[in-house]
């Protein structure tokens, strides 16, 4: 099995994007890691960048040998696809529209889609929203993306994420399957089913239909877990390294694996970016994928 080890772009530059593009390349490069998953929407890598922008940072990659195998985004939990309210869901889907040229521009073939949410934990303001009604208004979302992925050779990839929507393998197969499409695929993030799941359980029912992966690790407390379940060390935690590995050969995958360490664990502390961090896990990710 080999596939793009990627670091995502908040570990070096944080989530207000302030470091430059070339600058986290760069250090990726130093580090070990074949590429960035870029985040897209904050900082230097926002909304309204440029056709000529892109290219430069395209070319800037091609020539320090990184690749940029995929995109991620934190915007679509405060503007939400699966929204009640039908103009947050427009300016979801126009954020996602601009979102996919961008990836187009830069050769990025798969991006990071959350797909809604019955709530928003951490945002009392969000509405909790019946689960039927989010699968409804999120496929019609896509469905309505659908055209401009096909058009732009872009796959949007639906994560496992803490929704309370598609929370188990099935579902997620269910809700991917219905789109009958290459450009609709699941993000698998291995350590956030582990609150409730095995992510080898996951990789087995969702086979081809994983475009993308990342690593990190968190550890369950009384059954269950928190937040600050995920830590700042990707070998300590709950995943099996050895039962996941194995079950990507299996079903053969070749797509990015990206590392996407944000330790809240370290919660109210938690700072980023941290390049001691990324190189900690440059060294971590190798040993497990060996």
């Amino acid at each position: 099995m080999k596939n793009t080890m990627q670091i995502n772009y908040w570990t070096l530059g944080g989530f207000e994007g302030k470091k430059p593009i070339s600058q986290a390349l760069r250090e990726a490069k130093e580090m070990g890691y074949d590429g960035v998953e870029l985040t897209f929407g904050a900082g230097v890598f926002n909304v309204g960048i440029t056709r000529q922008e892109c290219a430069a940072i395209r070319k800037e990659a091609k020539a320090l040998g990184v690749r940029i195998g995929s995109m991620a985004t934190g915007n679509l939990w405060g503007c939400l696809l699966s929204s009640p309210d039908k103009e947050e869901r427009e300016r979801a889907i126009a954020f996602v529209t601009e979102y996919l040229q961008v990836a187009n521009w830069l050769g990025v073939k798969v991006v990071l889609v959350i797909p809604g949410a019955v709530d928003v934990p951490w945002d009392p303001s969000k509405p909790v929203v019946p689960y039927q009604q989010v699968w409804t208004n999120a496929t019609a979302s896509l469905r309505q993306l659908l055209p401009v992925a096909r058009k732009l050779g872009v796959c949007m990839a639906i994560e496992n994420v803490w929704n309370k929507f598609l929370i188990g393998p099935v579902e997620m197969k269910l809700f991917v399957d219905q789109f009958k499409s290459p450009f609709v695929k699941c993000y698998f993030d291995v350590a956030n089913c582990v609150i409730n799941g095995y992510p080898e359980h996951w990789i087995e029912i969702l086979g081809s239909r994983i475009g993308a992966v990342h690593f990190k690790n968190f550890s369950r407390n009384d059954c269950a877990g928190t937040l600050h379940g995920f830590g700042d060390d990707l070998l300590k935690g709950d995943v099996n390294w050895e039962n996941v590995v194995r079950a990507l050969k299996k079903i053969r995958y070749k797509g990015p694996i990206t590392a996407e360490m944000i330790p809240f664990s370290r919660l109210p502390d938690l700072v980023l970016p941290d390049m001691e961090l990324a190189r900690d896990t440059a060294v971590k990710m190798r040993k497990i994928l060996a």
